[in-house]
C-alpha cells in the first residue's frame, strides 16, 4: 500500500481542489463543505458524484451559448439594414441571455418604437430593469403588461410589479398587486418577493410562514429545478435568519 500512496496523495488532493472549485461556484448546501474538507478524497468523491455529475447535463447550454453568440452577431448586421420589431425583439432576448441588459433595453426601446403594443417586449425591458436594480423604470412597462393580462406569465408579471412597488416603499400598491400573484403562482421566486413584501411591511410573523412555504417548495421540487431555482432558496434562508434576529 505505500507502493501506491504516492498515486492516492496527489489525486486526492485533485478531487479535492475540484469539488471546492465546484463548490463555490455553484454555492450548493453548506454542509457539503465540510464533506469535502474533512471527507478527504471520499467526501470529495461523494460530492462529485452527487453534485458535480448531474451539472454535466449543463453542458448543453455552453454550446447554446456559443451558438447564440453568432445569433447575436448576425442579428446585429441585419439589423442594419432592416431594423424591424421582430429582428430587435429577438436581439433583445439573446442580450439578456447573455446578461447584457442595457443593450437589451436599447433593441427593446427600438422595438417598441416601431411596434407598441406587444407585451412580451414591455416585459422583457421591464425583467432587464429588474436586473440591475432599476425597479421604478421597471413599473410602466409592467403596469401596461398587467393591463393588457394580469395572468401573463403564469401571474409573474403581476408579481414582479407587486415587488418592484413594494422595493419603491408603495405598499399599498404592492398588496394590490400581491394578492393575486400569491394565490395562482408558487414559484420560488415570488414566494420570496412575497415573504420580502411582508416583511416590509411589518409582518413579520406572515413573512416566516412564506419563507416556511418557500423553504417547502424546495423539498417537492425535482433535483434540476431545484439547481435552477437555488439562488432563490439562497435569499430565502437569509431572510429567514433576518426574520429570527
Amino acid at each position: 500500500m505505500g507502493g501506491l500512496g504516492f498515486l492516492v496523495y496527489p489525486w486526492g488532493l485533485i478531487v479535492q481542489g475540484i469539488a471546492l472549485w465546484h463548490f463555490v461556484k455553484r454555492r450548493p448546501e453548506t454542509y457539503w463543505i465540510y464533506i469535502i474538507i474533512f471527507g478527504g478524497v471520499l467526501g470529495a468523491g461523494v460530492y462529485v458524484a452527487v453534485e458535480m455529475l448531474p451539472d454535466l447535463g449543463l453542458l448543453g447550454g455552453v454550446f447554446q451559448r456559443l451558438g447564440k453568440r453568432s445569433r447575436v452577431q448576425n442579428l446585429e448586421t441585419l439589423i442594419l439594414d432592416n431594423p424591424s420589431a421582430g429582428n430587435l425583439e429577438e436581439l433583445a432576448e439573446l442580450y439578456f441571455d447573455q446578461k447584457r441588459y442595457q443593450k437589451a433595453r436599447e433593441s427593446l426601446n427600438r422595438a417598441i418604437a416601431a411596434r407598441s403594443d406587444f407585451p412580451h417586449a414591455f416585459y422583457l425591458r421591464a425583467k432587464s430593469a429588474l436586473a440591475v436594480g432599476e425597479y421604478a423604470e421597471a413599473i410602466p412597462d409592467l403596469e401596461f403588461v398587467v393591463a393588457k393580462d394580469p395572468k401573463f406569465d403564469y401571474y409573474r408579471a403581476t408579481g414582479l410589479l407587486g415587488d418592484a412597488y413594494a422595493r419603491t416603499g408603495d405598499l399599498q400598491k404592492a398588496a394590490i398587486y400581491f394578492a393575486p400573484a400569491a394565490q395562482f403562482s408558487t414559484t420560488p421566486e415570488t414566494l420570496y418577493n412575497y415573504a420580502n413584501y411582508l416583511k416590509l411591511a411589518g409582518q413579520k410573523e406572515e413573512a416566516r410562514e412564506w419563507v416556511q412555504k418557500l423553504a417547502a417548495k424546495k423539498r417537492t421540487l425535482p433535483t434540476y429545478m431545484r439547481r435552477a431555482e437555488r439562488p432563490w432558496f439562497r435569499k430565502g434562508k437569509a431572510l429567514q435568519k433576518e426574520l429570527a434576529g
